[in-house]
Formats: structure tokens, sequence, C-alpha cells
């Protein structure tokens, strides 16, 4: 009746040779029946091509780390404002899904631009620059006031002074690039650079928005200093920022009381602004490993505006110190690949709008994550990728798709040159040339 372990094995042995044989016999059929390869240089030159065409021809790493920061961030703003948007909106649900048609735009706007060649900005820079000030101009004459400030249109959806930041970035890629031989003159330099950032700086102050302000005078000196500028007219335009500033410290009352409380928060944590001190209350209940996504009681017993300027804080508690840690490494790698894709690029345009466009993403992000835990005056930087907003979303995925662009544009020039794509280039500039250097070794090849 039963058989014995030596007799299963054999039966089951059979069956299995059985099985490969039928197997087989499939195989050599449909083998038979399908046209045979042609091992001629022509159909091998057909197949390399076909194999060219679906290697991707832009910086790929860029990529994941966009979709990472977007997809955490779309958690991160269903946990931090579904208690928030029932009790001011009256649905759970309702900034979620604002973020995700949000998010669809951006997405739009990314691909349009990785597939255009970010030369054609070029030719778009100045109407562009010019719509960005006629909307700040607008903000002033709607006078929309949303938390206390004058800085949106159409009920506090539109904040045009997210798109002016993208826009100053490419207006001083294009306008530097193209004056790189007169960056030592004075008169060709730096006073126009100063007149520039002064129209957008004049016009966003009077909002007021002073993040906005110091973000955009912080990127002009970068962009200026990443064109060649000279050391001396660099220092002259840190001396000008810093009288500036005093100015604003003593005379303006929000910038006055922001350092104020700043101050009190170095020797105390505890005496320092609401805001900071709920946020640092976030990350100790956190601990090291957080008490899990949706589970952070902050964000609903009293911390300022948790699914946007406080959404790290809420990472901080559900994440813990670990989660936390992750996100900034997250943003120092999506920097790195900023600055790669610009060694890399083809001209100085495309570095300058490669190395500062990665630069805003990344500064936006460190300062907002360095004011919640106390290292930096209280600014109101949203966090990208992961607060919510519309406006610096978009802006955020714009710049994304115009540094992807570069990186398409490089690869493909490198290939039809026949040049290795580890090809860099030199963003100081410091003898007015570009210098190449090849895979193995570091000596220049001027062009």
């Amino acid at each position: 009746m039963f058989r014995s372990l030596g007799e299963r094995t054999d039966i089951k042995s059979t069956r299995r040779a059985q099985r490969k044989r039928t197997y087989q016999s499939i195989v050599d059929g449909m083998s038979a029946a399908l046209p045979q390869h042609d091992n001629s240089p022509t159909s091998k030159a057909g197949s390399a091509v076909k194999n060219r065409a679906i290697q991707f021809k832009f910086d790929v790493p860029l990529l994941l780390l966009t979709i990472i920061l977007i997809i955490f961030g779309l958690l991160m703003v269903y946990s931090a404002s579904y208690d928030y948007s029932a009790y001011y909106y009256g649905d759970p649900d309702a900034i979620f899904m604002r973020q995700l048609i949000w998010l669809v735009i951006g997405l739009v706007a990314m691909v349009a631009l990785m597939f255009v060649d970010y030369h054609i900005l070029g030719k778009l820079a100045v109407p562009v620059i010019t719509v960005t000030v006629v909307l700040l101009i607008a903000v002033l004459i709607a006078n929309e006031v949303f938390n206390g400030a004058t800085r949106t249109l159409y009920r506090g959806s539109i904040q045009p002074s997210e798109l002016a930041k993208l826009v100053t970035v490419i207006y001083l890629s294009i306008w530097l690039n193209a004056r790189r031989d007169q960056l030592g003159d004075v008169t060709f330099g730096l006073f126009p650079l100063a007149a520039i950032l002064g129209v957008l700086g004049g016009l966003i102050m009077i909002q007021p928005d002073l993040s906005a302000v110091v973000t955009i005078m912080a990127l002009g000196g970068l962009m200026f200093f990443l064109a060649g500028g000279e050391l001396k007219q660099i220092g002259a335009l840190l001396v000008l920022a810093l009288i500036m500033g005093w100015f604003v410290v003593q005379f303006h009352p929000t910038g006055s009381k922001r350092v104020s409380d700043y101050m009190m928060g170095l020797k105390d944590p505890t005496e320092g602004s609401y805001h900071v001190t709920r946020s640092l209350e976030a990350f100790v209940n956190g601990g090291w490993f957080g008490v899990g996504i949706g589970k952070a009681t902050t964000k609903v017993t009293g911390l300022p505006v948790p699914q946007t300027d406080s959404i790290f804080a809420v990472v901080g508690e559900e994440t813990g110190v670990v989660g936390a840690t992750v996100l900034v490494c997250l943003y120092g790698l999506l920097l790195w690949r900023g600055y790669v894709i610009a060694r890399r690029a083809p001209d100085e345009m495309g570095a300058l709008l490669a190395a500062g466009l990665c630069t805003w993403i990344s500064l936006e992000a460190f300062i907002n994550m360095s004011v919640l835990v106390s290292l930096l005056p209280f600014t109101g930087n949203p966090l990208p990728f992961i607060s919510s907003g519309g406006s610096n979303l978009v802006a955020s995925l714009a710049a994304v798709g115009i540094v992807l662009s570069v990186s398409r544009v490089s690869a493909r020039k490198n290939e039809e040159q026949g040049k290795p794509f580890d090809a860099v280039v030199d963003l100081r500039r410091w003898d007015r040339r570009r210098s190449q250097s090849s895979a193995r070794r570091p000596t220049g090849v001027r062009k």
C-alpha cells in the first residue's frame, strides 16, 4: 500500500525527466518556427542601434532621488495635514488632493523641460523675468492677505516669490554666461547684478517675505562666484548684504523679532520662539526611530502650519533622528548630482544652470531644517518636494527638469564627439577658459 522512500524518489525522478523532455520538445518546435537570426554586419549594427535606443540619456540617479523625495513628501503631507485640513476646510483630504493636482502639473513641466534643449531658455529669459516682475507687482496690487502677509494670488494658491527664485537662477545663468568676459569690470558685472537682484528682492521685501529675499540674494552671490566673479567683488557684495541685513534687523519689526527670538533660543531653548520650541518638542518625542507615520502628537496640539513650514518637525517626530538624517542625506545627494552634471555640462550656461538650480533646492531644504532645530533665525522657507504648496513644488520640479535637460544634452554631445562621459568643466574659470580632463589624467585640454 505504501511505497518506500527509494521507490518514491525513483518515481519523482522519472516524472521530472518526462516533464523536461516535453518542455524541450516545445522549445525546439517554437525555435524552428521562428525566423533565424542574421549574423551579418548589417544585422549586428541594427541590433546595436536598438540597444542604444533603450539606454537612458539623462542622469538616472537625480531622477530617482527626485521620485523618492516626491513619494516621501506625499506621505508626510497626508500625515501632517489630515487633522489641519479637517479643521480648516472640513475635509481631511482637501490639502492632500490639492497637492496631488499640483504634483501632476509639476511633473508635466519637469518632463517637458527635460526633453527640451536647455539653450532655448536663452531666448525666453527676458520674457520670463518680465512676467515674474509683473506677477510680483500684481501681488501688491491685489493685496490678498494670507497668513498675515501679502504674498499670493488667486486665494492663496499662487506665490510668485517661489517662481522668482527659479527665474533668478535661470536669468543669471544666461546673463552671466553672456558677460563672462566682462565680469571683472564693476560697471558690467557687479552693478548690473546688484540692480537685477535689487528689483526682485525689493518687490518681495514689500510683501514682506524676508526668507525669499535672503534666498535670492544668496543665490545671486553664489551664481556670480561660480561664473568666475573676482573675489574682491564678491567680498563687496557680502559687505553690502551684511549692511542691508543690519538695517532689516534694526528697522523691520519681523526681522528684529526673529533675530531676538533666535538669540534667546541660543541661550535657553525653552525661551525661543513658540514655533521653534514646539518643533524641538517634536524631535524630543520622536527620539531615534520615531513614533510611527501618522502618530505624531505635536501636529494636533499647536505646532504651527505642520504641513508646510513645520513639516520637518513632523518628519522628526514620526521617523526619528534616523529618518530625519536620511532626509538630510537625500538632499545632500541631490546637490552632489547637480554638481556632477554641472561638471559634465557641454558649456558654461549648462554648468551654471545645473549647479545653481540644485544649490537653490538644497539651500532651501537646509535653511528649513536648520531653522526648526534652532541653528538659524526663523524663516519661512519651504522644504522642497516635502512641504505642502503648489508654487514651490512646481518650481522645484521644473528646476529638476532643466537639470535633466543639461545631462541629456551633455550625454548626446559627448556621444557625438566621442568624448568620455566624465569630461569635466571648471565652473570657476579662473583663466576664463574652459578646461576638460579625461577619465585618467587631471591635465586640462584647452579648446
